[in-house]
């Protein structure tokens, strides 16, 4: 069993500081990072890719809308182009300290609204697709299996990897509970870890009680989520106590 452990970080900016980065770097093995348009910074940019250097882990490429007082969880009506251009524009702000720190880019997850919108928005994941394609790099485009976002990848070449989140609750149809109704989010790191070691068996429990199917190959822990660090090393523990040690998903994602 090949999975990777990812995690949203690097969204900390000016005096604000968000998410446990220090503390979850150390059990996952890919690093979504912020650039700059929900949250992120040029100097947390700089100092997140040169942390997940020094730890080992590999960096990747958090875009979202422009929506910095929103942290990019308010959908936004853009066109495809335009959702081009967002991602190529931002995967390059990135790229660029990455490659000042010998570092190479693994991999594309959009952050937030649009990751979600992009689910079954055929026009904006083309849009977004079309982008990574355009910063090439051979990156890996992360989405929620089943999504048209990796569809539209695969369409342009790409690679793509099918994400689960530990931390989240789910519909029956495989989407993740809107963050706005209680219970969306889980704290306690046996029930994350529980539920981490459901995916690699393929299935997940949805808010009603249903047993429901899900194939991930990277396996997302929030880092703005209570109590992060200790959710993290949990589920660590327990994926390698099972015989399941997580890699980072360009060491697998063909």
């Amino acid at each position: 069993m090949m999975i990777d452990l990812n995690s949203d970080m690097g969204e900390s900016y000016g005096a604000y500081t968000i998410g446990a980065d220090e503390e979850i770097l150390r059990w996952v093995t890919s690093a979504n990072v912020a650039c700059g348009w929900h949250g992120g910074d040029p100097s947390v940019m700089r100092r997140t890719v040169e942390r997940a250097k020094a730890l080992g882990v590999a960096v990747g490429a958090h875009p979202s809308y422009p929506d910095l007082l929103g942290f990019g969880r308010r959908v936004m009506q853009i066109t495809r182009q335009e959702a081009r251009d967002y991602m190529l524009y931002q995967i390059g702000a990135l790229r660029v300290f990455a490659e000042a720190l010998g570092v190479r880019l693994q991999h594309v997850k959009p952050h937030g609204a649009i990751y979600n919108a992009a689910v079954k928005d055929r026009e904006l994941s083309l849009g977004i697709a079309e982008g990574v394609a355009d910063a090439r790099g051979n990156l890996i485009l992360v989405g929620l299996p089943g999504s048209e976002i990796l569809r539209a990848g695969r369409e342009v070449g790409l690679r793509v990897a099918r994400e689960a989140f530990g931390d989240r609750a789910y519909n029956e149809d495989g989407t993740l509970v809107s963050r706005r109704l209680p219970g969306s989010l889980l704290t306690d790191p046996d029930a994350v870890a529980e539920r981490v070691l459901g995916f690699t068996r393929g299935m997940v429990t949805a808010i009603t009680g249903k047993e429901i199917r899900i194939e991930a190959d990277t396996i997302c822990l929030h880092g703005d989520t209570p109590g992060a660090g200790s959710i993290a090393r949990r589920v660590r523990e327990r994926l390698e106590a099972a015989g399941v040690k997580p890699r980072s998903m360009g060491e697998f994602i063909a």
